[in-house]
């Protein structure tokens, strides 16, 4: 190890600053890889954040990328850097299960999702695959098969990481893994990102390859990071997007360099607040937090003023709609031969697909258009749009109802309230942390930005941080590792090697 940084602190690290020093031969991609692995083994069976650990891969491609280092050769701009992966992105040769351990429980894909292919290709180190609510179906981030990941946030209380990329959200949060990859159907990027305390981005719908990624409804999925913070985001996003021959829904426009946008100024920039049914519907806690946030843009030298969605009434019998009929087409084969092996809340929801009519699912996607071009319209005058990206902090775990001030709610559709107007919409979405509720758990505020602007909201994200320490908080029962047993198995996971 270098006597330039401890393993706690290389644990900790963000991407970017991970990869400096493993270029200026600081710290050994040996290093970094061992430290999050040990890391992992140590914290991770009361986790549950990872399904699959590579743990043999892993070092293996640690130990070809210290020789490239160590022999001068070029190095990508994540040489060396780990990263982990939402179990439903295809990974060459290791286990993929779309957190459904009964029906997928032995695949095992010949070839990289693009994404993963593209991260590998600028020099990242998959550590392994990240838990997830099965199919990802479902905003608590719940796995019956695998075990619920547990909000690193609360040590006495078992609470909801959100989902369904709860384990990536866990992952980042715990300083388990710099990066994860996380898909956001509903929300599932910015859900945990909000209820964990990380940086997630949803880029534009098209912006990102969903070739080799298991798909919840075709029309609204999306890919994007899960980071510790928004330079991260940046440079991975760079890093994984453009158009992919094998992906007739991405964009031909060229990726921007986005790390190049983040200048740490926001000057002049016109920042509309999403107020009545977002700001004005979540918790105090939430609101106090997000007011906040909104005070800093303007001494930051921002215009803010408030704006409204009008469509929001219906947003949500529409996006259930959408879902629900291509979750059921894509998993009908299944729910026939072996509806008992879903986890039952999640077959539960899939077979409510079988009733959604043609003419209603056509109504839906015709709806989509109507939010879509309201968002336009709103961003027409405005640089970015903004709102608390979930109205409460995370539950525990089996609560299903909650109160937002004095208005009784479901914890699944406040979960997803202010969240999937943006993916039937398809623009991008930022989801940063901007505060702590009184009992320590992390607040989340989306920035929504144009139609391929990511440089807008990333710009602004990375301000916020840089006048801000939200997001370089730690879960202070996780902020340093317990020490390794010798005789220690990788995280209660399986080993892949």
């Amino acid at each position: 190890m270098s006597p330039v940084v401890t393993q706690g602190e290389l644990v900790w690290a963000t991407a970017v600053d991970l990869a400096r020093l493993i270029a200026g031969k600081d710290v050994s991609p040996v290093e970094a890889v061992r430290a999050q692995l040990d890391r992992i083994a140590a914290l991770d069976a009361g986790l549950s954040a990872f399904i699959t650990v590579c743990e043999e891969g892993a070092l293996e491609a640690a130990r070809e990328a210290e020789q490239t280092v160590m022999a001068g050769g070029p190095l990508g701009p994540l040489h060396g850097v780990p990263v982990g992966l939402k179990d439903l992105f295809d990974t060459r040769g290791v286990l993929t299960t779309g957190g459904a351990r009964k029906i997928l429980g032995a695949r095992i894909p010949e070839a990289d999702a693009t994404v993963v292919a593209r991260l590998r290709a600028a020099g990242a180190i998959v550590l392994g695959k990240l838990n997830m609510h099965e199919f990802a179906y479902g905003p608590e981030g719940l796995n019956d098969h695998y075990g619920h990941a547990r909000n690193p946030w609360d040590p006495l209380v078992h609470r909801i990481a959100g989902g369904s990329s709860s384990g990536s959200g866990v992952a980042v949060a715990a300083g388990l893994c710099p990066i994860a990859l996380g898909s956001d159907t509903g929300g599932s990027i910015r859900i945990p990102a909000s209820l964990c305390g990380i940086t997630g981005l949803k880029p534009t719908y098209g912006r990102a390859s969903r070739t080799g990624v298991m798909p919840l409804a075709w029309s609204m999925d999306h890919v994007g990071p899960m980071t510790r913070s928004a330079a991260d985001a940046a440079l991975v996003l760079s890093l994984m997007a453009g158009y992919d021959p094998a992906d007739p829904s991405t964009s031909v426009l060229p990726v921007p360099h986005y790390p190049a946008a983040l200048t740490g100024t926001i000057t002049g920039l016109r920042v509309g607040v999403l107020s009545a049914d977002f700001l004005e519907a979540a918790a105090p806690a939430v609101q106090d937090a997000v007011r906040a946030a909104l005070r800093l843009f303007e001494q930051l030298g921002a215009v803010v003023d408030e704006v409204r969605l009008e469509s929001m009434e219906h947003v949500p019998v529409a996006a259930a709609a959408i879902v629900a009929s291509e979750a059921f087409a894509y998993h009908a084969p299944w729910l026939r031969r072996q509806p008992g092996d879903y986890q039952r809340d999640v077959c539960e929801r899939l077979r409510l697909g079988a009733f959604i009519s043609g003419p209603h699912y056509v109504r839906a996607q015709q709806f989509r258009v109507v939010v879509r071009d309201e968002v336009n319209r709103l961003l027409a005058r405005r640089d970015v749009l903004v709102a608390p990206s979930t109205p409460i902090t995370a539950t525990p775990v089996g609560q299903v109802q909650v109160s937002i001030g004095t208005t009784p709610s479901d914890v699944r559709g406040a979960l997803l309230s202010f969240t999937r107007p943006f993916n039937l919409s398809g623009h991008p979405v930022c989801s940063i942390p901007c505060g702590f509720s009184s009992e320590g758990l992390p607040i989340g505020l989306q920035i929504i930005g144009r139609p391929f602007d990511e440089a807008a909201i990333l710009r602004v994200a990375d301000t916020f941080q840089r006048a801000t320490d939200w997001h370089t908080r730690k879960p202070s029962a996780v902020a340093a590792a317990p020490p390794l047993d010798p005789a220690r198995t990788v995280g209660g996971a399986p080993r892949h090697d």
